[in-house]
């Protein structure tokens, strides 16, 4: 932002600054408004009128708020209840580097459970990192990495979330690794549907950030249960140094036609963004272009809002990405 004044003209857009019922009141006056109070009021037109309703659920992935995880100002276990106390989210997206070493501490997972359920909150999924590539192209770690998921599709199931996200990673061709990660994401798709628990990759860097190739890889599991998770804003296809993801990325797949290819295949949605204009605009990405996307594949169920910027704080992010989801997915429901 430019100075105090442009910053809070932008949080005052986002409704996250108040303007009292007194200046309203001039505001009216002013205008030759009335006040409602000695007008007459159509009771059948007020009660019969259904509100409007977003065409999709919003959750909030536990990665908008890793600053605060990482500096312990957060603990993981009241997650949950930061969702619905200071954002009104009742549905949540857990990262699994955050209870890393909790996936079987059924202690643990009860307790998170139960202020879940205590707040009303859903849990959605738990996205994994850190498990091994399901596309390496050794066969032994492939496996390795497969079984490494296990505990984090039976934690899911246990929390009641309806997905674990995963990573397509391997290094090879991009044909190599196509084959080698549609063979680990049959492999773990397999087991977790013996739970009933969905396997779903997120477009995040290299081939998997390649929309017509991570939705063939997902095509040919021939598995029901294996998915992806689109996210808005993890398009780059190539980096500078491949293996280093604060390394400048120096090739871009168009994300609205990625997001477009992966749709079809759709059982979550992550709502990345990093900045804003003074309107309240996500400045990466068009909302306005890429919720009629998601909209136009007939998907109903979470788009998880993932905050990752620096120019607002975290808190602040949250509610200026949820302002905007509200403002565009109510524009188009």
């Amino acid at each position: 932002m430019k100075n105090e004044n442009s910053r809070r003209e932008f949080l005052r857009s986002l409704g996250l600054i108040s303007v009292s019922a007194a200046a309203g009141s001039a505001f009216l006056s002013a205008c030759g408004g009335k006040s409602t109070s000695n007008q007459s009021v159509d009771s059948t037109a007020t009660t019969s009128a259904k509100p409007k309703e977003l065409f999709f659920k919003i959750s909030l992935a536990e990665w908008s708020v890793h600053k605060s995880l990482f500096d312990k100002k957060l603990n993981h276990l009241d997650f949950p209840a930061k969702a619905k106390n200071d954002f009104g989210i009742s549905a949540v997206e857990y990262v699994n580097q955050f209870f890393m070493d909790k996936a079987k501490d059924q202690t643990y997972l009860a307790e998170l459970k139960k202020r879940c359920d205590d707040l009303g909150v859903t849990s959605v999924l738990i996205m994994c990192d850190n498990e091994g590539g399901l596309g390496d192209l050794d066969s032994k770690a492939r496996m390795k990495a497969v079984e490494n998921h296990y505990k984090w599709a039976e934690a899911a199931k246990f929390l009641g979330c309806h997905s674990i996200r995963v990573n397509a990673f391997g290094i090879g061709t991009r044909e190599e690794v196509a084959k080698t990660a549609t063979d680990g994401l049959r492999s773990l798709s397999e087991f977790a549907k013996g739970i009933d628990i969905n396997v779903i990759v997120e477009n995040h860097g290299g081939y998997s950030s390649d929309g017509q190739w991570l939705s063939s890889v997902i095509s040919g599991t021939g598995m029901d249960n294996c998915g992806i998770l689109p996210d808005f804003g993890n398009f780059c296809v190539r980096r500078e140094k491949n293996d280093m993801w604060d390394s400048p990325c120096v090739e871009m797949y168009d994300r609205y036609k990625g997001t477009t290819e992966m749709m079809p295949y759709a059982k979550g949605v992550s709502a990345k963004a990093y900045d804003f204009d003074e309107q309240g605009n996500c400045i990466e990405t068009d909302y306005s272009k890429m919720l009629p996307i998601v909209k136009a594949a007939g998907y109903t169920g979470h788009i998880g809002i993932e905050y990752e910027g620096s120019k607002l704080g975290e808190d602040e992010g949250i509610r200026a990405t949820k302002a905007l989801l509200e403002k565009v997915g109510m524009s188009i429901s």
